[in-house]
């Protein structure tokens, strides 16, 4: 990924600054500076992954409701890995809510959870069959009556399916933007609805992946990796990770550590190396 154009990013986006910045004690924030802040971390995420984009291999917006709902507990890694086949033996929702369940659970095992992820998955693809002409919808409404949809996974598929702007809260996104002091809501709808506040509609997919890719590559749960984030001059919980750059370096992932990705099919632009099929090494 180049950082052309990003002073404070050298390659893959990492910091180039030898230490972390100084803190000193913080007044409160308001109001206004926050969002002010909050946008400009957006605006600085969109630099350093400007090619950021949902990490489920999908075909059309079935597959990416299957996809989505497989991914519960689990990598998309794991999910991408394992519905080539589901999808190969039952491309349709017709074909899903006619399958024999043992033989859906068998292909979708490595997922985890499979015999609920399998009523999940064939009850929707029912659903789809019976009462949506075997097309997905693109209301909320009508996803979230789907089994196993959620607002989450309904606001994935319309972003990414359909083009209606949404914030997909996950588990990421919910603690960088914690993390970010953007929201002090543990509820993912209370989180939603106090993000939708700070950024215009437009900006909601897109901010979405933003936040999901950096939680992912550098600001982990565990140890983020302080010492290496391009935005630690707009971070209030700066220290909590490695802030030495040669070890914080180390704890990248996927292709900002030099790794393979998520999808075995990455879109055009995608900087890194596809992952590798279910079962081989690399």
């Amino acid at each position: 990924m180049s950082a052309e154009g990003n002073s404070a990013v050298g390659e893959h986006g990492v910091s180039k600054r030898a230490k972390g910045p100084k803190r000193k004690a913080a007044k409160p924030e308001s109001r206004l500076a926050m969002v002010r802040r909050a946008r400009k971390i957006n605006r600085e995420l969109a630099e350093v992954f400007p090619y950021a984009h949902p990490e489920l291999d999908f075909r059309n917006p079935f597959e990416l409701l299957v996809a989505t709902v497989l991914s519960a507990q689990t990598t998309d890694l794991r999910v991408n890995q394992t519905t080539p086949a589901l999808f190969a033996k039952y491309p349709t929702p017709e074909d899903l809510a006619a399958a024999v369940p043992e033989e859906v659970e068998e292909l979708i095992r490595p997922t985890g959870f499979f015999r609920a992820k399998t009523k999940s998955i064939m009850g929707l693809a029912a659903a789809l069959r019976d009462d949506f002409g075997g097309e997905v919808p693109g209301r909320l409404d009508d996803l979230v009556k789907l089994p196993g949809v959620g607002r989450k996974t309904a606001f994935v598929v319309l972003g990414n399916a359909f083009g209606v702007p949404g914030i997909t809260v996950d588990t990421h996104f919910m603690r960088l933007v914690r993390r970010w002091k953007w929201t002090e809501q543990e509820d993912p709808v209370k989180i939603e609805a106090e993000i939708a506040e700070i950024f215009p509609k437009s900006e909601w997919t897109m901010l979405s992946h933003r936040v999901i890719f950096h939680g992912r590559r550098i600001c982990h749960a565990r140890k983020p990796a302080c010492g290496a984030c391009p935005i630690t001059h707009l971070c209030p919980s700066y220290g909590e990770g490695e802030t030495d750059p040669e070890k914080a370096k180390k704890l990248l992932k996927y292709e900002m550590g030099g790794f393979p990705g998520q999808r075995l099919d990455p879109p055009p632009g995608y900087p890194g190396r596809p992952a590798p099929p279910l079962g081989a090494s690399g």
